[in-house]
Protein backbone atom coordinates (compact mmCIF):
# COMPACT_ATOMS: atom_id res chain seq x y z
CA UNK A 1 0.00 0.00 0.00
CA UNK A 2 2.82 2.40 0.78
CA UNK A 3 4.43 1.77 -2.62
CA UNK A 4 1.16 2.42 -4.41
CA UNK A 5 0.56 5.56 -2.38
CA UNK A 6 4.05 6.84 -3.23
CA UNK A 7 3.45 6.10 -6.91
CA UNK A 8 0.13 7.89 -6.89
CA UNK A 9 1.72 11.01 -5.39
CA UNK A 10 4.64 10.78 -7.80
CA UNK A 11 2.27 10.46 -10.75
CA UNK A 12 0.28 13.51 -9.69
CA UNK A 13 3.47 15.55 -9.37
CA UNK A 14 4.62 14.33 -12.77
CA UNK A 15 1.36 15.19 -14.49
CA UNK A 16 1.24 18.60 -12.87
CA UNK A 17 4.69 19.30 -14.30
CA UNK A 18 3.55 18.63 -17.87
CA UNK A 19 2.47 21.34 -20.27
CA UNK A 20 -0.49 23.31 -19.06
CA UNK A 21 -0.18 22.15 -15.41
CA UNK A 22 -3.66 20.64 -15.54
CA UNK A 23 -5.97 21.01 -12.57
CA UNK A 24 -6.33 17.70 -10.76
CA UNK A 25 -9.76 16.04 -10.73
CA UNK A 26 -11.91 16.46 -7.66
CA UNK A 27 -11.11 14.10 -4.83
CA UNK A 28 -7.46 13.57 -5.72
CA UNK A 29 -5.08 14.75 -3.02
CA UNK A 30 -1.34 15.30 -3.24
CA UNK A 31 -0.66 15.31 0.49
CA UNK A 32 -1.89 13.20 3.37
CA UNK A 33 -1.34 9.68 4.67
CA UNK A 34 -2.05 6.53 2.62
CA UNK A 35 -5.59 5.27 2.75
CA UNK A 36 -6.08 2.55 5.41
CA UNK A 37 -6.58 -1.08 4.41
CA UNK A 38 -9.98 -1.67 2.88
CA UNK A 39 -10.23 1.75 1.19
CA UNK A 40 -10.65 2.22 -2.59
CA UNK A 41 -7.51 1.03 -4.47
CA UNK A 42 -5.05 3.73 -5.42
CA UNK A 43 -4.95 2.30 -8.96
CA UNK A 44 -8.46 3.68 -9.49
CA UNK A 45 -7.08 7.13 -8.80
CA UNK A 46 -4.18 6.51 -11.17
CA UNK A 47 -6.65 5.66 -13.94
CA UNK A 48 -8.64 8.84 -13.24
CA UNK A 49 -5.48 10.96 -13.34
CA UNK A 50 -4.36 9.43 -16.63
CA UNK A 51 -7.79 10.01 -18.13
CA UNK A 52 -7.71 13.61 -16.95
CA UNK A 53 -4.28 14.14 -18.46
CA UNK A 54 -5.32 12.70 -21.81
CA UNK A 55 -8.35 15.01 -21.90
CA UNK A 56 -6.24 18.10 -21.14
CA UNK A 57 -6.68 20.36 -24.22
CA UNK A 58 -3.01 21.27 -24.77
CA UNK A 59 -2.52 22.94 -28.19
CA UNK A 60 -0.16 20.24 -29.49
CA UNK A 61 -2.71 17.53 -28.73
CA UNK A 62 -5.47 19.45 -30.48
CA UNK A 63 -3.20 19.85 -33.49
CA UNK A 64 -2.50 16.12 -33.62
CA UNK A 65 -6.21 15.32 -33.44
CA UNK A 66 -6.80 17.63 -36.39
CA UNK A 67 -4.03 15.99 -38.42
CA UNK A 68 -5.17 12.45 -37.59
CA UNK A 69 -8.82 13.11 -38.43
CA UNK A 70 -10.04 10.82 -41.20
CA UNK A 71 -7.08 8.45 -41.17
CA UNK A 72 -6.67 4.93 -39.83
CA UNK A 73 -3.89 5.69 -37.39
CA UNK A 74 -2.77 4.92 -33.85
CA UNK A 75 -0.59 7.44 -32.01
CA UNK A 76 1.06 7.33 -28.61
CA UNK A 77 3.22 10.04 -27.03
CA UNK A 78 5.00 9.82 -23.70
CA UNK A 79 8.02 10.55 -21.57
CA UNK A 80 10.04 7.71 -20.03
CA UNK A 81 7.20 5.34 -20.80
CA UNK A 82 4.47 7.44 -19.17
CA UNK A 83 1.69 8.13 -21.69
CA UNK A 84 0.85 11.80 -22.23
CA UNK A 85 -1.35 11.38 -25.29
CA UNK A 86 -3.17 8.51 -27.01
CA UNK A 87 -5.14 8.31 -30.23
CA UNK A 88 -6.45 4.78 -30.86
CA UNK A 89 -3.14 3.74 -29.33
CA UNK A 90 -4.09 0.37 -27.81
CA UNK A 91 -5.10 -1.39 -31.01
CA UNK A 92 -2.45 -3.76 -32.35
CA UNK A 93 -1.21 -2.86 -35.81
CA UNK A 94 1.50 -4.02 -38.19
CA UNK A 95 4.84 -2.42 -37.26
CA UNK A 96 6.54 -3.09 -40.61
CA UNK A 97 10.23 -2.21 -40.16
CA UNK A 98 9.60 -0.90 -36.66
CA UNK A 99 10.14 -4.59 -35.84
CA UNK A 100 13.84 -3.80 -36.34
CA UNK A 101 13.57 -1.20 -33.59
CA UNK A 102 12.36 -3.83 -31.12
CA UNK A 103 15.09 -6.20 -32.33
CA UNK A 104 17.65 -3.47 -31.62
CA UNK A 105 16.39 -3.10 -28.05
CA UNK A 106 16.52 -6.84 -27.39
CA UNK A 107 20.02 -7.13 -28.92
CA UNK A 108 21.45 -4.30 -26.84
CA UNK A 109 19.89 -5.64 -23.66
CA UNK A 110 21.18 -9.17 -24.28
CA UNK A 111 24.59 -8.53 -25.87
CA UNK A 112 25.40 -4.87 -25.24
CA UNK A 113 26.22 -2.24 -27.87
CA UNK A 114 29.95 -3.10 -27.87
CA UNK A 115 29.53 -6.78 -28.75
CA UNK A 116 31.47 -7.97 -31.83
CA UNK A 117 30.65 -10.99 -34.01
CA UNK A 118 33.59 -13.29 -34.78
CA UNK A 119 34.49 -15.21 -37.94
CA UNK A 120 37.27 -17.74 -37.33
CA UNK A 121 39.67 -20.03 -39.16
CA UNK A 122 39.94 -23.25 -37.10
CA UNK A 123 41.53 -26.67 -37.23
CA UNK A 124 41.96 -29.78 -35.10
CA UNK A 125 45.73 -29.91 -35.31
CA UNK A 126 48.56 -27.74 -36.61
CA UNK A 127 52.15 -29.00 -36.71
CA UNK A 128 55.16 -27.18 -38.15
CA UNK A 129 53.10 -24.79 -40.23
CA UNK A 130 50.82 -27.51 -41.61
CA UNK A 131 47.14 -28.01 -40.92
CA UNK A 132 46.98 -31.80 -40.78
CA UNK A 133 43.31 -32.00 -41.73
CA UNK A 134 40.71 -29.53 -42.94
CA UNK A 135 40.81 -25.81 -42.25
CA UNK A 136 37.34 -24.76 -41.13
CA UNK A 137 35.88 -21.34 -41.81
CA UNK A 138 33.37 -20.81 -38.99
CA UNK A 139 30.90 -17.93 -38.95
CA UNK A 140 28.71 -16.72 -36.10
CA UNK A 141 26.19 -14.57 -37.94
CA UNK A 142 28.14 -11.47 -38.99
CA UNK A 143 26.00 -9.79 -41.68
CA UNK A 144 28.84 -7.43 -42.64
CA UNK A 145 31.53 -9.97 -43.68
CA UNK A 146 32.94 -9.36 -47.18
CA UNK A 147 35.58 -10.93 -49.39
CA UNK A 148 37.98 -7.99 -49.61
CA UNK A 149 35.93 -4.78 -49.43
CA UNK A 150 36.08 -3.27 -45.90
CA UNK A 151 33.75 -0.44 -46.98
CA UNK A 152 31.32 -2.59 -48.95
CA UNK A 153 28.39 -1.26 -46.87
CA UNK A 154 29.48 2.38 -47.04
CA UNK A 155 32.01 4.58 -45.29
CA UNK A 156 30.17 4.61 -41.96
CA UNK A 157 30.53 0.85 -41.41
CA UNK A 158 33.86 -0.97 -41.64
CA UNK A 159 33.54 -4.67 -42.41
CA UNK A 160 35.88 -7.56 -41.62
CA UNK A 161 37.16 -9.33 -44.74
CA UNK A 162 38.31 -12.80 -45.73
CA UNK A 163 41.39 -11.11 -47.14
CA UNK A 164 42.25 -9.90 -43.62
CA UNK A 165 41.55 -13.34 -42.15
CA UNK A 166 43.77 -15.06 -44.74
CA UNK A 167 46.59 -12.66 -43.94
CA UNK A 168 46.27 -13.55 -40.25
CA UNK A 169 46.42 -17.26 -41.12
CA UNK A 170 49.65 -16.63 -43.05
CA UNK A 171 51.03 -14.59 -40.13
CA UNK A 172 50.28 -17.55 -37.84
CA UNK A 173 52.85 -19.52 -39.82
CA UNK A 174 50.51 -21.71 -41.85
CA UNK A 175 52.09 -22.87 -45.14
CA UNK A 176 50.13 -26.01 -46.04
CA UNK A 177 46.62 -27.37 -45.54
CA UNK A 178 46.70 -31.14 -45.91
CA UNK A 179 42.92 -31.24 -46.22
CA UNK A 180 40.65 -28.63 -47.77
CA UNK A 181 38.90 -25.45 -46.74
CA UNK A 182 35.48 -26.21 -45.27
CA UNK A 183 32.69 -23.69 -44.71
CA UNK A 184 30.74 -24.47 -41.52
CA UNK A 185 26.97 -24.63 -41.85
CA UNK A 186 26.41 -24.15 -38.09
CA UNK A 187 25.01 -22.57 -35.96
CA UNK A 188 22.16 -21.18 -38.11
CA UNK A 189 19.50 -23.16 -39.98
CA UNK A 190 18.79 -22.44 -43.64
CA UNK A 191 15.13 -21.61 -43.02
CA UNK A 192 13.96 -18.97 -45.47
CA UNK A 193 10.32 -18.24 -44.66
CA UNK A 194 8.23 -16.70 -41.89
CA UNK A 195 4.44 -16.75 -41.43
CA UNK A 196 3.02 -13.61 -42.98
CA UNK A 197 5.70 -13.26 -45.66
CA UNK A 198 4.49 -12.79 -49.21
CA UNK A 199 5.80 -15.39 -51.70
CA UNK A 200 8.02 -12.81 -53.39
CA UNK A 201 9.84 -11.78 -50.20
CA UNK A 202 12.68 -14.37 -50.15
CA UNK A 203 15.58 -13.26 -52.38
CA UNK A 204 13.69 -10.16 -53.61
CA UNK A 205 13.52 -8.34 -50.27
CA UNK A 206 15.75 -10.42 -48.00
CA UNK A 207 18.61 -12.83 -48.65
CA UNK A 208 19.21 -16.16 -46.94
CA UNK A 209 20.54 -15.58 -43.42
CA UNK A 210 23.30 -18.17 -42.95
CA UNK A 211 25.81 -17.98 -40.10
CA UNK A 212 28.60 -17.79 -42.70
CA UNK A 213 27.47 -15.23 -45.26
CA UNK A 214 29.56 -13.16 -47.64
CA UNK A 215 28.74 -9.79 -49.21
CA UNK A 216 25.14 -9.94 -48.06
CA UNK A 217 24.52 -13.22 -49.94
CA UNK A 218 23.40 -11.29 -53.01
CA UNK A 219 23.06 -13.55 -56.06
CA UNK A 220 23.82 -16.67 -53.98
CA UNK A 221 21.62 -19.57 -55.15
CA UNK A 222 23.51 -22.48 -53.59
CA UNK A 223 25.02 -22.85 -50.16
CA UNK A 224 26.52 -19.52 -49.02
CA UNK A 225 29.09 -21.47 -46.98
CA UNK A 226 30.54 -22.92 -50.21
CA UNK A 227 30.77 -19.43 -51.71
CA UNK A 228 32.63 -18.21 -48.63
CA UNK A 229 34.93 -21.25 -48.57
CA UNK A 230 35.83 -20.73 -52.24
CA UNK A 231 36.59 -17.04 -51.67
CA UNK A 232 38.69 -17.87 -48.60
CA UNK A 233 40.62 -20.56 -50.52
CA UNK A 234 41.41 -17.95 -53.17
CA UNK A 235 42.73 -15.50 -50.59
CA UNK A 236 44.87 -18.21 -48.95
CA UNK A 237 46.26 -19.26 -52.32
CA UNK A 238 47.27 -15.70 -53.13
CA UNK A 239 49.43 -15.81 -50.02
CA UNK A 240 51.26 -18.95 -51.08
CA UNK A 241 49.41 -21.36 -48.79
CA UNK A 242 49.05 -24.76 -50.43
CA UNK A 243 45.65 -26.49 -50.18
CA UNK A 244 45.82 -30.18 -51.04
CA UNK A 245 42.13 -31.20 -51.09
CA UNK A 246 38.97 -29.73 -52.64
CA UNK A 247 36.83 -27.31 -50.67
CA UNK A 248 33.55 -28.30 -49.08
CA UNK A 249 30.90 -27.52 -46.47
CA UNK A 250 29.47 -29.22 -43.40
CA UNK A 251 28.93 -28.88 -39.71
CA UNK A 252 32.23 -28.02 -38.04
CA UNK A 253 33.36 -30.79 -35.68
CA UNK A 254 33.84 -30.26 -31.98
CA UNK A 255 37.19 -29.54 -30.35
CA UNK A 256 38.57 -27.25 -33.04
CA UNK A 257 41.22 -24.72 -32.09
CA UNK A 258 41.26 -21.19 -33.52
CA UNK A 259 44.14 -20.20 -35.79
CA UNK A 260 42.96 -16.67 -36.59
CA UNK A 261 39.84 -14.55 -36.39
CA UNK A 262 38.30 -11.29 -37.54
CA UNK A 263 35.57 -9.36 -35.75
CA UNK A 264 32.70 -7.19 -36.85
CA UNK A 265 32.45 -3.55 -35.94
CA UNK A 266 30.77 -2.97 -32.54
CA UNK A 267 27.12 -4.01 -32.53
CA UNK A 268 26.03 -0.37 -32.21
CA UNK A 269 27.57 0.37 -35.64
CA UNK A 270 25.94 -2.69 -37.20
CA UNK A 271 22.56 -1.82 -35.67
CA UNK A 272 22.87 1.80 -36.79
CA UNK A 273 23.38 0.66 -40.39
CA UNK A 274 20.47 -1.79 -40.14
CA UNK A 275 18.06 0.79 -38.70
CA UNK A 276 19.08 3.76 -40.81
CA UNK A 277 18.92 1.82 -44.09
CA UNK A 278 16.20 -0.61 -42.91
CA UNK A 279 18.26 -3.57 -44.15
CA UNK A 280 16.21 -6.78 -43.98
CA UNK A 281 19.19 -9.13 -44.38
CA UNK A 282 20.95 -7.55 -41.41
CA UNK A 283 17.75 -7.88 -39.36
CA UNK A 284 17.25 -11.59 -40.04
CA UNK A 285 20.95 -12.32 -39.45
CA UNK A 286 20.93 -10.46 -36.14
CA UNK A 287 17.58 -12.01 -35.24
CA UNK A 288 19.03 -15.51 -35.69
CA UNK A 289 22.04 -14.44 -33.61
CA UNK A 290 19.72 -13.27 -30.84
CA UNK A 291 17.63 -16.44 -31.10
CA UNK A 292 20.75 -18.57 -30.77
CA UNK A 293 21.88 -16.67 -27.68
CA UNK A 294 18.47 -16.96 -26.02
CA UNK A 295 17.23 -20.39 -27.12
CA UNK A 296 20.35 -22.18 -28.39
CA UNK A 297 21.33 -23.44 -31.82
CA UNK A 298 20.31 -23.80 -34.51
CA UNK A 299 19.42 -20.16 -34.99
CA UNK A 300 16.15 -19.74 -36.87
CA UNK A 301 13.86 -16.92 -37.94
CA UNK A 302 11.28 -18.24 -35.49
CA UNK A 303 13.69 -18.24 -32.56
CA UNK A 304 14.72 -14.67 -33.34
CA UNK A 305 11.08 -13.56 -33.32
CA UNK A 306 10.45 -15.45 -30.07
CA UNK A 307 13.46 -13.77 -28.47
CA UNK A 308 12.15 -10.32 -29.41
CA UNK A 309 8.69 -11.14 -28.02
CA UNK A 310 10.21 -12.55 -24.83
CA UNK A 311 12.14 -9.34 -24.27
CA UNK A 312 9.11 -7.09 -24.82
CA UNK A 313 7.05 -9.33 -22.51
CA UNK A 314 9.58 -8.82 -19.72
CA UNK A 315 9.23 -5.09 -20.34
CA UNK A 316 5.46 -5.42 -19.88
CA UNK A 317 4.41 -5.25 -23.55
CA UNK A 318 2.80 -8.13 -25.47
CA UNK A 319 3.45 -8.30 -29.21
CA UNK A 320 2.98 -10.70 -32.09
CA UNK A 321 6.32 -11.47 -33.75
CA UNK A 322 6.99 -13.78 -36.70
CA UNK A 323 10.32 -12.40 -37.92
CA UNK A 324 12.98 -9.81 -37.09
CA UNK A 325 12.79 -7.64 -40.21
CA UNK A 326 9.12 -6.62 -40.11
CA UNK A 327 8.36 -8.15 -43.53
CA UNK A 328 5.60 -10.27 -42.00
CA UNK A 329 2.05 -8.97 -42.10
CA UNK A 330 1.43 -11.02 -38.94
CA UNK A 331 3.79 -8.97 -36.77
CA UNK A 332 1.67 -6.91 -34.35
CA UNK A 333 2.25 -4.25 -31.71
CA UNK A 334 0.25 -1.31 -30.38
CA UNK A 335 1.54 2.27 -30.62
CA UNK A 336 1.17 2.51 -26.83
CA UNK A 337 3.22 -0.65 -26.36
CA UNK A 338 5.96 0.54 -28.70
CA UNK A 339 6.06 3.94 -26.97
CA UNK A 340 6.44 2.19 -23.61
CA UNK A 341 9.29 0.09 -24.99
CA UNK A 342 11.01 3.30 -26.03
CA UNK A 343 10.51 4.53 -22.48
CA UNK A 344 12.01 1.30 -21.14
CA UNK A 345 15.01 1.82 -23.43
CA UNK A 346 15.42 5.36 -22.16
CA UNK A 347 16.08 3.95 -18.69
CA UNK A 348 18.64 1.39 -19.86
CA UNK A 349 22.40 2.14 -19.95
CA UNK A 350 22.30 1.73 -23.73
CA UNK A 351 19.24 3.95 -24.28
CA UNK A 352 21.10 7.00 -25.54
CA UNK A 353 23.18 4.79 -27.84
CA UNK A 354 20.06 3.31 -29.41
CA UNK A 355 18.58 6.76 -29.93
CA UNK A 356 21.71 7.98 -31.72
CA UNK A 357 21.74 4.84 -33.88
CA UNK A 358 18.37 5.75 -35.38
CA UNK A 359 18.18 7.98 -38.43
CA UNK A 360 18.08 11.75 -37.97
CA UNK A 361 16.53 14.10 -40.56
CA UNK A 362 18.36 13.73 -43.85
CA UNK A 363 19.86 10.33 -42.96
CA UNK A 364 18.98 6.94 -44.42
CA UNK A 365 15.24 6.38 -44.64
CA UNK A 366 14.65 9.90 -43.26
CA UNK A 367 16.32 11.52 -46.26
CA UNK A 368 14.09 14.42 -47.24
CA UNK A 369 11.96 14.13 -44.10
CA UNK A 370 11.53 16.02 -40.79
CA UNK A 371 13.97 18.80 -41.68
CA UNK A 372 14.66 21.21 -38.83
CA UNK A 373 13.50 18.87 -36.06
CA UNK A 374 15.67 17.30 -33.34
CA UNK A 375 14.43 13.77 -33.90
CA UNK A 376 15.75 10.21 -34.17
CA UNK A 377 13.28 7.68 -35.56
CA UNK A 378 12.70 4.37 -37.32
CA UNK A 379 10.48 4.21 -40.38
CA UNK A 380 8.47 1.28 -41.71
CA UNK A 381 6.43 0.58 -44.85
CA UNK A 382 4.68 -2.46 -46.35
CA UNK A 383 3.05 -2.92 -49.74
CA UNK A 384 -0.50 -2.65 -48.37
CA UNK A 385 0.33 0.93 -47.28
CA UNK A 386 0.90 0.01 -43.64
CA UNK A 387 3.33 2.61 -42.35
CA UNK A 388 5.19 3.32 -39.12
CA UNK A 389 7.30 6.04 -37.59
CA UNK A 390 8.55 5.71 -34.00
CA UNK A 391 11.35 7.25 -31.99
CA UNK A 392 12.30 10.32 -29.99
CA UNK A 393 11.85 14.04 -30.58
CA UNK A 394 12.50 17.09 -28.42
CA UNK A 395 11.73 20.78 -28.56
CA UNK A 396 15.32 21.92 -27.95
CA UNK A 397 18.48 20.84 -26.13
CA UNK A 398 17.03 21.93 -22.78
CA UNK A 399 13.87 19.83 -23.25
CA UNK A 400 13.40 16.14 -22.44
CA UNK A 401 13.28 13.55 -25.18
CA UNK A 402 9.67 12.63 -25.92
CA UNK A 403 8.86 9.13 -27.15
CA UNK A 404 6.31 8.68 -29.91
CA UNK A 405 4.90 5.91 -32.06
CA UNK A 406 2.72 6.38 -35.14
CA UNK A 407 1.31 3.24 -36.81
CA UNK A 408 -1.09 3.84 -39.69
CA UNK A 409 -2.42 2.76 -43.04
CA UNK A 410 -2.71 4.98 -46.12
CA UNK A 411 -1.59 8.09 -44.25
CA UNK A 412 0.81 10.25 -46.29
CA UNK A 413 4.35 10.44 -44.93
CA UNK A 414 3.98 14.22 -44.92
CA UNK A 415 1.15 13.93 -42.37
CA UNK A 416 3.25 11.62 -40.19
CA UNK A 417 5.96 14.28 -40.26
CA UNK A 418 3.48 17.02 -39.35
CA UNK A 419 2.37 14.98 -36.33
CA UNK A 420 5.99 14.68 -35.16
CA UNK A 421 6.34 18.42 -35.70
CA UNK A 422 3.30 19.00 -33.48
CA UNK A 423 4.80 16.80 -30.75
CA UNK A 424 8.02 18.81 -30.96
CA UNK A 425 6.13 21.95 -29.90
CA UNK A 426 5.07 20.45 -26.56
CA UNK A 427 6.62 22.27 -23.60
CA UNK A 428 7.04 19.26 -21.30
CA UNK A 429 8.98 19.23 -18.04
CA UNK A 430 9.72 15.86 -16.46
CA UNK A 431 10.75 15.25 -12.83
CA UNK A 432 13.68 12.91 -12.26
CA UNK A 433 11.44 10.27 -10.62
CA UNK A 434 9.16 9.87 -13.65
CA UNK A 435 11.12 6.87 -14.89
CA UNK A 436 10.48 4.96 -11.67
CA UNK A 437 6.83 5.82 -11.89
CA UNK A 438 5.89 3.62 -14.82
CA UNK A 439 7.94 0.61 -13.79
CA UNK A 440 6.42 0.67 -10.29
CA UNK A 441 2.83 1.58 -11.03
CA UNK A 442 1.83 0.76 -14.61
Amino acid sequence: MRTRAFCAVALILTLAACEGSPTLPAGVRVSGTPNPPGSAPHCHRLARIRAHLESDPAPWKTNIERLANGYSVGIAVGVRGLALYEHDARRHRTPASNEKLMLSMALFDRLGPHYRIRTRAMARRVEGGEVSGNLWLVGAGDPTLTQKQPHYWGGALTSPTLEELAEKVRSAGIKTIAGGVRGSTAPFAHDFYAPGWKPYVPRSYVQLAAALSLNGNFHVRGRPERVAARAFSHQLGRRGIEIESPLGTGRAPAKLSPIAQVKSAPLTDVVAYMDQTSNNFFAEMLGKLLGTKVFGSPGTIRKGARAIAAWTQRAGVSIGAEDSSGLSYRDKVSPLGLMRLLGTSERRPWGATLRQDLAAPGEGTLAGRLAGLDVHAKTGTLFNSDSALSGWVRRNEDSPWVEFSILDQNMPKAVEDQIVGAIATAAIRVPAHAGLLRSACL
